[in-house]
């Protein structure tokens, strides 16, 4: 079941020249910062994703732990970060996709002439194509 808010912690690690964030009921959820604010804003972003592709994949997420029974080193610091999934799952739908296409010189050189912007092409084509514009 999608939510709309997830809070889950992350460790922070305190290293020499950045700030490594792992999540420890998330596998493989990892990122860094440079600073606190970098920090912060990596983790949740990092979360966000982590939990979009469980989302995609029909994964269910662990539950969160409790910050008080997370085991921390010295230089180690639990943060909690929460996640408005509406707004993440737009964000992410919305994102641009880089794609490469071919088409002969001719046209190439013709539209660019003309100073046709290709991704505009593309996407009104594609919206054609697909019954978008209806």
């Amino acid at each position: 079941m999608k939510k709309d808010y997830y809070i889950y912690p992350a460790i922070f690690n305190y290293e020499e020249k950045e700030i490594a964030i792992s999540f420890p009921d998330l596998p493989g959820c990892f990122s860094c910062g440079k600073d606190d604010e970098e920090a912060l804003y990596m983790a949740k972003d990092a979360l966000g994703l982590y939990i979009v592709s469980a989302e995609e994949d029909g994964e269910e997420l662990k539950k969160p732990s409790k910050l008080n029974t997370i085991n921390l080193n010295k230089n180690e610091r639990a943060v909690l970060i929460e996640v408005n999934m509406p707004l993440f799952r737009e964000s992410v739908q919305n994102a641009s996709v880089k794609k490469t296409l071919t088409i002969p010189k001719w046209i190439n050189d013709l539209a660019e002439k003309n100073k046709v912007n290709f991704s505009q092409v593309l996407q009104t084509a594609l919206k054609n194509v697909l019954g978008l514009n209806r």
